[in-house]
């Protein structure tokens, strides 16, 4: 179930701890990603505090919002760029998108697989997607009043096969917000040094988000017992077959 974007625009431009997340994560992705030379990007659930820096090079922007989620202006004092969209259909080309950035879209959707399904439909052959989701093994994934507490929580291990299930294949695995999910001046003066010691620990997996960067399969895999499945039809609407003449005046006989 997707949250409000009122609930999410508020949490991450007009709160301290929003604002500290949300920096936090857009570096991750910058040192993933650091440049979008005219690239097509598209961003997925809430992934607009993450897609500003790519206005600045790439050929296009575009953030997609789940309609039960809701829409918003973006990118606020500039032409819009935000679009509202079923989960099942979006409004991009087949093979279009260089750069897929998923926020607040797997984790937090009730088809979660046609999500995934969309996904693979429109990043092009060398493009590459980041999913980031909820920790299960942090505290943020626990504390009420983050929009990480609503979602569903990963671990690394789940999120990859599930990926690689529908013909992803993991390039780099990244965790941040190390920092608790506190919003006491205390805690936000220790939010980066918080943060630089959990990424200088990669064994530490007790970071709040889980950030996968993945490129797509092509050919796409073969899913375990899907093609059999499809060669042995069940043959349901072949129609009922007519009666043997002959058998059932020997059978009436």
């Amino acid at each position: 179930m997707h949250l409000d974007v009122r609930e999410l625009r508020t949490f991450y431009y007009r709160s301290a701890l929003g604002r500290s997340v949300q920096h936090t994560i857009r570096d991750q992705v910058m040192r993933l990603w650091p440049k979008a030379n005219r690239q097509t990007v598209v961003g997925y659930g809430f992934a607009a505090p993450l897609l500003r820096p790519f206005l600045s090079d790439a050929c296009r922007v575009t953030a997609l919002m789940p309609a039960r989620q809701g829409v918003m202006h973006w990118p606020s004092g500039l032409p819009n760029c935000s679009v509202l969209c079923e989960e099942t259909r979006w409004p991009v080309e087949t093979g279009s998108v260089d750069k897929l950035l998923v926020l607040h879209g797997l984790d937090t959707s009730e088809q979660s697989a046609a999500v995934l399904e969309e996904c693979y439909r429109v990043l092009e052959p060398a493009g590459r997607a980041i999913f980031i989701v909820s920790n299960r093994a942090s505290l943020w994934s626990r504390r009420e009043g983050t929009p990480f507490s609503f979602a569903r929580p990963y671990t690394a291990g789940q999120l990859e096969s599930r990926l690689k299930w529908h013909g992803f294949l993991p390039e780099h695995h990244v965790t941040a917000l190390y920092q608790p999910p506190w919003s006491g001046r205390f805690w936000q003066r220790l939010a980066g040094p918080l943060e630089r010691i959990g990424q200088s620990i990669p064994a530490w997996r007790g970071g709040g988000v889980l950030i996968l960067e993945v490129s797509k399969q092509v050919p796409r895999p073969r899913r375990p017992g899907l093609g059999q499945i499809i060669s042995r039809p069940l043959g349901l609407l072949e129609g009922i077959k007519a009666a043997d003449p002959v058998s059932a005046q020997s059978e009436n006989a």
